[in-house]
Parts: C-alpha cells; structure tokens; sequence
C-alpha cells in the first residue's frame, strides 16, 4: 500500500519539543505520554484517543490539528496519552477481556501521576474522544481519576446510546463474530487481506452494503462502529487524504469492549462491567451515583449527525443539569459526525474554538 503521509508521525506538530515518557499500569501494560511543548504556563492539555485510535488522531499533518491549534492559542505545554486502546499497541488484536473498568482502574491513575511528576501541581485540561472519553469520565466520577480543571469529551460520556442496529451488533454480533467466523477482533485493514481468507470475506461482504465510497476500510470502520453509509464521519467534512488513511487513524478493535458498551446501553448509563469481580472494588456499580459531587466542569461536544452515539452528550447534560445546575456545558455540532469534529477539514474553524473558549474560561 503506498502511503502519502507516514504512520506514527510527529510531522504534524511544529515548533515544538517533543518527548515521550513511559507508563506501567498496575496489570502489567506499557503505556506511554507525548509531550508536545514550546514553553511551560500554568495551564496544560491532555489529549485522550478512542478505542482504535491513537495520539495520531490529535497531530494530523494534512489539517491544522487539535495539538497545534492548541499550541498556538495559548496552551502551550500540550500531552497526549497512548493507553491500552491505542492503534500503536498489539493489545487489540490479542486475546483479551478487557472493559472499560481497567481503563478507569489501572490506566488513567498512572499516566496522571506521570504527567503530574513534570508538571506539578498546575492546571489540567482533558480532552477525550469516544470511549476514551467513556472511561476517563468514569475515572473522573469514580474518583480514581482526581485533580483534573475541566473535561471536555467528544461524541460520548457517561451514557453512551446508539442506533437501533448498532443494538443489534452489539448483540448477536460480537458472540457471531468471536464464535463463528472465528476473529477476536475487527480491522479496517480487512479488506487487504489474502484474498479468499475470513478477514477478507468479512471486508467483501460488508462492502457489498456500502456503496457510498471505494474505500474499503471506511466500509469496515462504519460496520465497526455505527449505523450508517458513512458511519463514523461525513465524507464532505474530510480531505480526500484524510479518508484513504482512516485505517492508519482508527486500527483494529476488539470485541470486549463492545460488551461493556451494550450493558451500559441496556443500563441508560455507565455501570461496572462485572459488579462480583473483586479486582473491581473500588469503582462503584453506577458511575453516575455521585454525580453532583464532581466539580470538574464538562464540556460535551454534541455532534448533530452522530451515528455511533447519536445523542449522547444531549442526554447526559440533561442529567447532570439536574444533578448540578449550571455546573457543565453543552456544544452542539451541526453538520458533524462521530469522529469529524476531530480530523475534519474545518474543525479548526467549527469546532477547535468552542473548546479553547471553554478552557479559557476555567484557566489563568
């Protein structure tokens, strides 16, 4: 495959000092912190990836990327985090069982007390997308996560809803896909395969339902992730680059989380995955039971034409307007899907603003 613009490259991030810093989690998992830094101030920026992304969703060389829209207005001392779900790891496409608990559990406590180890005790932003954004409110409203300024999180939170067929996937799907064509885990990049062998009859047979593109591996993120024809983004919101490399911004995933995901669906709200585990005891069966006790602010980004997690944010806010009024934000984003408020070819002119505003507002 020829590659217009490397993978893992820190190509999109200018004037700036970048270093990288490692992280162990108390299961045994090697994470790691990138910072990107021009000079120290007292507020700085955590950037959180979704499931099968990675920190290369925020430095994107082809658009003027979150990270450097960042540096340049001001928050110039800017990390990302690489966790267990990052595309940059093999963890995805091995055998496991994890949920979202060992996010919140054994991820975010330490890389936040790395990042701590550098920078002290000043101001932190987070910013998360998707089921990094899951999580991290999860830790947030569990407590294992503390100290943290404002969140921001895109698409989804702490009540995450989804299309009618989405619950069909989330369903039958994940035991179809694990105990009868025999995968752990779907990949976009399916479709490049041998050709003739399961991976590539799954990639040929969800193309055969998508016809809004050639782009095969847009066909696998849509069947991955949503309900409809482009699922995760509009086409007319990414640069043509953009959308023949969305295998290289959104890898492989797999299949357990889905079923977190669904018991939170069926619950209306992010609940323990395994309530009798006792590695699980110090997060609480209902994350959204002591709600009005955090004071972080949130900012949800609504996207208006969300087809992974349709309404998500509008319905959460709608909660916790109740439980503390006045306390969070709400931005709708008209004309956006899932993931291009993110990577679009204007989220630098739509939506990167409504984020530094809200940051401002809560910082020197």
């Amino acid at each position: 495959m020829e590659r217009v613009i490397p993978r893992f490259t820190f190509a999109g991030v200018k004037d700036a000092d970048i270093s990288t810093y490692p992280v162990t989690t108390e299961d045994g998992l090697g994470l790691q912190l990138t910072r990107f830094l021009r000079e120290k101030s007292e507020d700085v920026v955590l950037l959180v990836h979704g499931l099968t992304s990675s920190s290369d969703l925020f430095i994107m060389p082809e658009i003027p990327n979150l990270a450097s829209h960042l540096l340049d207005n001001g928050y110039t001392d800017v990390w990302a985090l690489d966790f267990r779900m990052s595309g940059r790891y093999p963890y995805d496409t091995e055998t496991h069982r994890f949920s979202l608990d060992d996010i919140a559990l054994y991820d975010f406590p330490p890389a936040l007390a790395e990042l701590r180890r550098h920078i002290g005790d000043r101001r932190v932003h987070v910013i998360a997308h998707c089921l990094g954004a899951v999580s991290f409110s999860m830790g947030l409203f569990a407590g294992t996560v503390t100290g943290v300024t404002t969140l921001t999180c895109n698409s989804v939170s702490l009540t995450p809803r989804v299309p009618a067929f989405s619950k069909l996937k989330l369903g039958l799907g994940t035991w179809f896909m694990e105990y009868v064509v025999g995968l752990p885990f779907l990949d976009p990049r399916f479709g490049e395969a041998p050709r003739f062998t399961r991976p590539w009859m799954v990639s040929q047979t969800v193309s055969l339902f998508h016809r809004e593109c050639d782009v095969r591996a847009c066909h696998m993120q849509s069947f991955q992730w949503g309900a409809g024809k482009p699922a995760m983004y509009e086409h007319d919101n990414l640069l043509p680059e953009t959308h023949q490399r969305v295998a290289d911004i959104c890898a492989a995933s797999g299949l357990n989380y889905y079923r977190h995901v669904r018991k939170m669906v069926k619950a209306g709200r992010s609940v323990k995955f395994a309530p009798g585990d006792a590695r699980y005891a110090r997060l609480p069966d209902d994350y959204l039971t002591k709600a009005s006790d955090v004071k972080t602010p949130l900012l949800l980004l609504a996207p208006g034409s969300n087809r992974v997690f349709t309404d998500s944010n509008v319905h959460l806010h709608r909660i916790l307007e109740k439980a503390a009024p006045g306390r969070h934000e709400l931005a709708v984003l008209p004309g956006y899907g899932h993931l291009d408020p993110l990577i679009g070819k204007n989220s630098h002119i739509d939506v990167f603003p409504r984020i530094v505003d809200f940051l401002k507002r809560h910082s020197a």
